[in-house]
């Protein structure tokens, strides 16, 4: 263990995006684009879409807080908050994560995202083959902007996304550790 609390072996880093990934179409021209990256090891580590959800369907309570002081933040802005896009969801026929759409699933990739006025955002999970022959999890978001308040709401919470997809990149890859002990 790290002083910091995070295990090395199960730390998230940052990656080069990934040219195999479904949302590589969507690099160019995007105004931010970022892959992270953590290793899973060799035991079977479950289908895709279970890691999504535990990447994206069990957030922190620290994450959850922030979520609620962006909701609060972006109220009055015409930015949708997180309880309007779970009602959507909930009305919506798609496959969802939280509030978050699932566009593409295959046996090895889930892309999540939203479209709206300010802006449009993709997010991949995509489980890929590791440098030592075990697993590697990636997660790749894309975001393109429309106009100046999708460019100011992306410079702002820029920094945070970057933490919150490492933190929880981190915590499934200590889950499935966990899992694989019991």
């Amino acid at each position: 263990m790290h002083m910091d609390g995070q295990d090395p072996d199960h730390a998230a880093r940052p990656v080069a995006l990934p040219a195999d990934s479904a949302v590589a179409p969507l690099y160019k021209g995007a105004d931010l684009a970022d892959a992270f990256a953590v290793t899973l090891g060799k035991a079977h580590v479950g289908d895709i879409h279970a890691l999504a959800q535990s990447i994206l369907g069990e957030p922190a309570a620290w994450v959850r807080m922030l979520l609620a002081l962006r909701d609060a933040a972006v109220a009055g802005f015409g930015v949708r908050t997180s309880g309007e896009m779970r009602r959507a969801a909930a009305k919506d026929r798609g496959d969802h994560i939280d509030f978050f759409r699932i566009h593409r699933q295959s046996e090895r990739e889930l892309v999540v995202g939203e479209d709206d006025r300010h802006l449009d955002f993709r997010a991949s999970i995509l489980l890929r083959p590791g440098v030592d022959g075990g697993n590697e999890l990636v997660v790749t978001t894309v975001v393109h902007c429309h106009n100046r308040l999708g460019r100011t709401y992306l410079a702002v919470i820029a920094p945070f996304h970057r933490l919150i997809v490492k933190t929880s990149l981190g915590r499934a890859a200590r889950k499935r550790r966990r899992m694989r002990a019991e």
